[in-house]
């Protein structure tokens, strides 16, 4: 493959999907190799001819991560570092060691300030935002640790629940969530009894979480009433990019339930204006990531979650025609003018991490697939992690593998 040399060098944490799409979209745009650093030697990351990734368990401590990204940056002193997280703690990590001085001047990190950085990140905080800045999001309780301290608090408090079964369990803070994993450990629960969330509520603080959960009303339908919003704000607090997608399909095992498996891109503008207005408000800067769900019983988008960086599922909207390593690229490296107005998507396509089998079986609305069957058919379909020239025989093997691997996954768990 043929790299080019230029002013920047792309330094992404992770080793994910979100990691390769990043580094796939820069080097589409810019010809460039990426350097990643991930905990483990797996991963789409791994073995990828476009990224330079290096292991180690403990990038994610302050220490490890110091050393390694601010030696790089050092290596390399003529370049701008552009630092990229590709998770939720590695962002944190970022903008919290940026806003103590503790990066070398070379390094670009595309962020917000810490504060609204951990706002945004914890769910109860992104749902008062909502409340204040007129965005609809499901019914919610918040539920503390302190209401477990007395004999009747748990009892108490679900007894003030205005919505009924089946709700949504989920924590507020993800990143404290994970840092204590146990046995029946999920990213989600969709709970049907009053039994089943007070034992699931006791599992989770006896893990060492500490937070706030979050109780929701379950907003009704399958995964294709989902959509996915993906934007990017420059540093003047300016949304230059969004870009809507309509999942088909949402992954199901514990550990990966609501993680997008098919999107096909679509507009909705009143939608979008909402978003804008919000994160405008805010002043929110770089990328940030929504996931939404339309409820039939009102006709309204609910907002579910905000992600402060690009998702996993974010190759989506390079295919569409806004490729994503352009917007940091071009206001950070090459200064280059905003018109005011945000881009949105050229392209219509398909994107899954799925066999299309996997989507004609399982899909429930028979118009989306038949669309889906279009855009595979027209070429405008794409699964990120199979780039043609980046072939390495271990690397597709294991990719393969975990594709093909999601008819058992599906059959074992969707439904």
């Amino acid at each position: 493959m043929d790299f080019a040399e230029r002013e920047f060098i792309p330094v992404l944490l992770g080793g994910d999907i979100n990691v390769y799409s990043m580094a796939r979209a820069f080097f589409e745009r810019y010809a460039v190799r990426s350097r990643a650093f991930g905990k483990f030697r797996s991963g789409p990351a791994n073995r990828s001819g476009i990224i330079e990734y290096t292991p180690n368990p403990a990038i994610d401590t302050d220490e490890t991560f110091l050393r390694l990204v601010n030696g790089f940056a050092r290596a390399h002193s003529n370049k701008k570092i552009l630092l990229m997280g590709c998770g939720d703690n590695y962002v944190s990590l970022i903008v919290r060691h940026r806003d103590a001085g503790d990066l070398e001047r070379n390094i670009v990190a595309p962020y917000s300030d810490l504060d609204l950085i951990e706002s945004c990140q914890k769910k109860e905080v992104f749902y008062h935002l909502c409340e204040q800045h007129g965005v609809a999001f499901p019914r919610t309780f918040t539920f503390r640790q302190s209401m477990l301290n007395t004999s009747d608090g748990l009892i108490s408090a679900l007894d003030a629940l205005k919505f009924p079964f089946p709700v949504i369990l989920k924590p507020s803070d993800g990143i404290m969530y994970w840092e204590h994993p146990f046995a029946t450990q999920k990213k989600a629960y969709s709970i049907s009894t009053r039994e089943e969330l007070e034992r699931t509520i006791r599992d989770i603080y006896r893990s060492g979480y500490t937070d706030e959960l979050i109780i929701q009303d379950k907003v009704p339908g399958g995964d294709e009433r989902m959509r996915v919003l993906t934007s990017y704000s420059g540093a003047d607090g300016r949304v230059r990019m969004m870009c809507l997608g309509h999942v088909l399909l949402e992954e199901h095992s514990p550990h990966a339930v609501g993680n997008h498996a098919a999107i096909i891109t679509e507009s909705n503008e009143s939608l979008a204006a909402g978003v804008r207005k919000l994160l405008e408000d805010l002043r929110y800067v770089g990328f940030a990531n929504f996931d939404v769900k339309y409820d039939e019983r009102d006709a309204t988008f609910r907002f579910l979650d905000f992600n402060t960086r690009q998702g996993r599922s974010n190759y989506y909207v390079t295919a569409s025609g806004l490729n994503l390593a352009s917007y940091v690229v071009d206001e950070y490296v090459y200064e280059a003018a905003f018109s005011g107005e945000p881009a949105g998507p050229s392209t219509e396509c398909l994107w899954h991490v799925v066999p299309k089998g996997v989507i004609s079986t399982y899909v429930g609305d028979d118009r989306l697939k038949e669309r889906a069957r279009e855009l595979a058919r027209s070429g405008r379909s794409v699964n990120p992690v199979f780039m043609r020239g980046d072939f390495d025989l271990n690397r597709w093997l294991h990719a393969m593998h975990t594709y093909m691997g999601q008819y058992k996954m599906f059959r074992r768990y969707y439904g």
